[in-house]
């Protein structure tokens, strides 16, 4: 076991009783679940300042969701590479579930933050993501999400000129259609297997927390996923904006290139066709 590892657990008071057995489904850090003498535990290795971030994220989110029925796991350590929170047990998805999940997402997005943003910049993947406040929340889409990966495409020779000034175009129109509004409290990062299905219902798991748009956190569920009806109806309770399908287009386009910045080209063709659902708009 990594020496740093071995002393964060001796300080947190844990000790292990099997090896690590490492766990599928990450593309970013190296995750392994771990036996202890005091339970099971996760253990994840990454970029000491991502896990500072996504600590903070997850303790966020503990606190935002306490009393509802959408879990997160708890963050029992956090020091250089190596963050260390509870195992939680997994089980197959269900009606009950969707509806937990969608019920406890409106909690969460219930939560308002004076500003649109967060006090520290984080990351989404490998992707360092700028938080800095701002008050209108068409302004923070554009100068903090749009613009910056717009560009950062263009650079690495991803997104051709004409596609970028399109982007460009949408984001600086944004204050024809899109309201202002509070800013919610987000997972940040929702595709679908960032959602953990378990014993006791449903979980999230790596965040990118920031505050903005609620939708976004729908946008990227529906992006890689399917969201049953069962979600969507314990979510919108009766209240969904009837622009859904346009703030879907809009909120899917900064994952999607932030996909095209990581992955490569094979997302190029994703992102033009959301941006043409928003130019028919």
């Amino acid at each position: 076991m990594d020496d740093e590892l071995a002393a964060l657990l001796k300080r947190l008071g844990l000790t292990p009783s099997g090896p690590l057995a490492p766990l599928s489904g990450g593309d970013i850090a190296e995750v392994a679940r771990l036996e202890t003498r005091q339970g099971a535990i996760v253990v994840k290795r990454d970029d000491p300042a991502r896990l500072a971030g996504e600590a903070e994220g997850l303790c966020t989110l503990h606190d935002a969701l306490k009393g509802s029925a959408l879990r997160v796991p708890e963050v029992l350590g956090q020091e250089g590479p190596w963050l260390v929170m509870e195992a939680l047990s997994t089980a197959r998805p269900s009606a009950t579930s969707d509806t937990a999940l969608g019920e406890g997402l409106r909690a969460l997005h219930g939560v308002n933050r004076e500003a649109h943003g967060w006090p520290r910049d984080n990351a989404c993947g490998h992707t360092p993501q700028p938080n800095a406040p701002l008050a209108d929340g068409r302004a923070f889409q554009r100068e903090r999400r749009l613009m910056p990966l717009a560009k950062a495409c263009h650079e690495q020779g991803l997104l051709e000129r004409p596609l970028r000034r399109r982007l460009e175009a949408v984001a600086e129109g944004l204050e024809s259609w899109l309201p202002d509004a509070p800013a919610s409290l987000l997972h940040g990062d929702l595709w679908s297997g960032n959602v953990l299905h378990t014993d006791e219902g449903p979980a999230l798991i790596d965040p990118a927390v920031y505050a903005h748009y609620p939708e976004v956190d729908l946008a990227m569920l529906t992006l890689f996923g399917t969201p049953s009806a069962a979600f969507f109806e314990a979510y919108w309770n009766g209240h969904g904006p009837g622009d859904w399908p346009r703030r879907e287009a809009l909120f899917q386009l900064y994952p999607l290139l932030n996909h095209l910045l990581m992955f490569g080209s094979g997302y190029r063709g994703a992102v033009e066709r959301v941006l043409g659902r928003l130019e028919m708009s």
